[in-house]
């Protein structure tokens, strides 16, 4: 990898433009300019000249990505990778006109950007050496003689140089001068092929002999040679001459058959890869088809935890255990059949059997027997095992390998389900409610390029003057072409998928930037504070106080506005780490809450431990209605404790006013909840900010 590569960004949302640009800077290279249009993508590369170009397709203006890569690369040599949400065929056609260096699938994992850089870099160096080398050998070429051959038809006798002769490895007095001679040092295969050449061309049917062939070598290797030559004749009437020559094309020849593999085999393991396995996939149906025949089926296997490797002990570990395992599933299936890895820590093994679902079962089940056996790395020994999810290809049901794959992954993840280190069979009744779960996660996927996440605000007031005292931010999801998923559905899936980091992050940014303007036109002289759920997973990412600080220095808002609300279960495990990282926040200036406090670790000892300022009483603990105080003693005692400890309370879910007066005479200090405002947009808070008709505390 040239960690000093400079790179362009190209990307019109400017949180992912961030996310993009810190992740680029962590692994050492330089992010020379970041540019939201395609107009000013082409003016910032002809200034800053950079090494490679991170394009997004959909971005704002008259240009989009592909069109702004097409003009960049009309002036000037730079790759191209394009990270973007869309794969739809259209898209990919266009893309593939500008011959790209990449194209990464939105979200991403570090870990694929890393690759995809470092491998669109080294691509471009090798062409650009081969283009430099072609160059060499062409001017070599023409300043030496390549292998020239002269047949005198009439006579039946070839001249062959002493050049044509070494390049199959001969001295001067070891061939014969006859065609008989050559075609016999031509591969088996190839000689009627360059008979043909020949015949065609003395005909009159080509205007030029051109034929490439294997020749075989003295030392017994196999020689790629090119054969040109033009015939002499005179007027109407059949050559009398032939005469022409050969040049060594067998590095080139294995450079092509080389780029070929790389284009069907994954570049780790060797194994082919999702576009072979596809092409493979898509040739068995229509054998099927044709046949009429049943027992086609499918594996599709993700190792269980490969995360928790890769985070232990290393990228390096990781790779060298997917190799293993790729090693071991090629060992347990036949020759007939296919193992292929589609990507990450997913396998796929195609099984072309008449035998069915049974021996479909038998190969899962010694795939689980082969992987209990531990895989030693660098003095590690690791223990995998894998989710594996088996389809029997159907006539009637799969129309093509999309399909069969679509199938797979949903029993696949049945199986995760289930206990993982198992293996399920696709039926069609779990497809609808797996189909459901794909669905979110495909819109997540596609959710922050769309603009598809919208924030609600909430109001936080004080007892007993009813003031309001902070923001809190809730995060919506509204696809635009369906209807509105709740948070309790989407955000424990954008946990378990990965995506919760960037989604954050993005929460950060709009609630920081928000408050930081409300600030600014509406409330300069107040005290209110946005609030923002934080997950647990996002606590624990790499670099979370960095990023925060970034976006607290690109919004302006000051760290005392800002309140940090997370849940008790992030105290079960990994305390070391979280109380770093809140010792981080609190030093910023950031003030830590416990939401819904009460229903999940409750341990006295980490609010003793850990700097927190407030707990938020969960609305379970409030009475529902008249005569109904069954949780008053345990609100009692968790108000005295935060008395006791300097603690504030918010107590959350108050909808009426018995509720609030209650609270306010056991003197809880903060509410919220529909009696004094339901989730505002944001333009509907903004409303009354500017009519004066929220008050606030100074």
């Amino acid at each position: 990898m040239t960690k000093a590569a400079k790179i362009l960004i190209v990307e019109d949302e400017s949180i992912v433009a961030m996310d993009v640009k810190m992740r680029l800077t962590r692994m050492g290279y330089t992010v020379v300019g970041y540019a939201s249009s395609g107009e000013q993508a082409i003016q910032l590369a002809r200034q800053t000249e950079p090494d490679l170009l991170l394009m997004d397709i959909k971005i704002k203006g008259p240009l989009d990505g592909i069109e702004t890569a097409e003009r960049i690369r009309a002036l000037q040599d730079i790759p191209v990778i394009f990270i973007t949400a869309f794969a739809d065929e259209n898209t990919l056609q266009r893309a593939r006109i500008t011959s790209p260096s990449g194209y990464i699938l939105k979200p991403f994992q570090e870990r694929e950007l890393s690759i995809a850089v470092d491998m669109a870099l080294y691509k471009h160096r090798m062409e650009k050496s081969l283009r430099e080398s072609e160059e060499r050998y062409m001017l070599a070429i023409q300043g030496a003689n390549d292998g020239i051959w002269d047949w005198d038809l009439q006579q039946n006798q070839i001249y062959f140089s002493r050049r044509w002769k070494e390049i199959i490895g001969y001295h001067e007095d070891e061939t014969s001068s006859s065609l008989e001679d050559w075609i016999s040092k031509v591969h088996p295969e190839d000689r009627e092929r360059l008979q043909m050449a020949f015949n065609h061309h003395l005909d009159g049917l080509t205007e030029h002999l051109e034929c490439e062939v294997r020749m075989l070598h003295k030392d017994g290797n196999i020689r790629w040679v090119l054969t040109r030559g033009l015939a002499v004749s005179r007027t109407g009437q059949r050559p009398f001459r032939i005469a022409g020559s050969i040049s060594d094309i067998t590095a080139l020849k294995q450079a092509q058959e080389q780029l070929i593999y790389d284009a069907y085999h994954d570049f780790l393991t060797g194994i082919p890869n999702r576009v072979l396995f596809i092409d493979r996939l898509g040739q068995a149906i229509e054998r099927q088809k044709r046949n009429h025949m049943d027992g086609l089926s499918v594996l599709f296997l993700d190792l269980d935890d490969f995360k928790v490797v890769n985070d232990s002990l290393g990228h390096h570990v990781g790779d060298q255990l997917l190799v293993q395992v790729a090693r071991r599933l090629q060992k347990l299936i036949r020759a007939s059949d296919t193992v292929a890895r589609l990507g990450g820590d997913e396998f796929v093994i195609l099984l072309e059997t008449t035998k069915g679902i049974t021996f479909a079962r038998n190969v899962a089940e010694r795939i689980e027997e082969e992987l209990k056996t531990p895989i030693k790395i660098e003095g590690h020994e690791i223990l995998v095992s894998a989710s594996i999810g088996v389809v029997m290809v159907s006539i009637e049901h799969h129309r093509n390998a999309s399909d069969v794959l679509r199938d797979a992954d949903i029993a696949m993840y049945r199986a995760k389900a289930m206990g993982k280190d198992r293996h399920e069979v696709y039926d069609l009744p779990y497809n609808q409610i797996a189909a459901q779960r794909l669905e979110i996660e495909n819109c997540l996927f596609n959710a922050l390029e769309r603009g598809e996440f919208q924030l609600n605000f909430q109001p936080i007031y004080s007892f007993p003057d009813r003031q309001i005292v902070g923001i809190e931010s809730l995060l919506r999801l509204n696809p635009v072409d369906g209807t509105p998923i709740a948070p309790s559905v989407f955000i424990p899936i954008a946990e378990e998928i990965g995506l919760i980091r960037d989604i954050g992050d993005w929460v950060l940014l709009e609630s920081c930037q928000k408050m930081s303007d409300w600030h600014k036109r509406y409330l300069n002289k107040s005290h209110l504070d946005i609030h923002v759920n934080i997950s647990i997973k996002q606590l624990r990412a790499s670099g979370f106080v960095d990023r925060l600080k970034e976006i607290l220095d690109l919004t302006g808002l000051k760290p005392s506005r800002l309140k940090l609300e997370i849940t008790e279960n992030v105290f079960t495990e990994n305390i070391e780490q979280i109380a770093v990282v809140l010792d981080q926040l609190t030093l910023l200036g950031i003030q830590i809450l416990i939401d819904d406090f009460g229903t999940g670790y409750s341990s006295l000892g980490y609010i003793r431990r850990f700097p927190i300022s407030t707990l938020k009483l969960d609305r379970t603990f409030l009475f529902p209605s008249k005569g109904n105080r069954s949780n008053e003693e345990i609100i009692k005692a968790i108000l005295a404790l935060a008395n006791q400890l300097g603690l504030k309370i918010v107590a959350e879910g108050v909808e009426t006013e018995e509720q609030a007066d209650y609270l306010d005479e056991l003197k809880c200090h903060f509410g919220q909840g529909f009696l004094f405002s339901r989730p505002l947009e944001s333009q509907v808070l903004e409303n009354l900010f500017q009519n004066n008709m929220v008050q606030v505390t100074r």
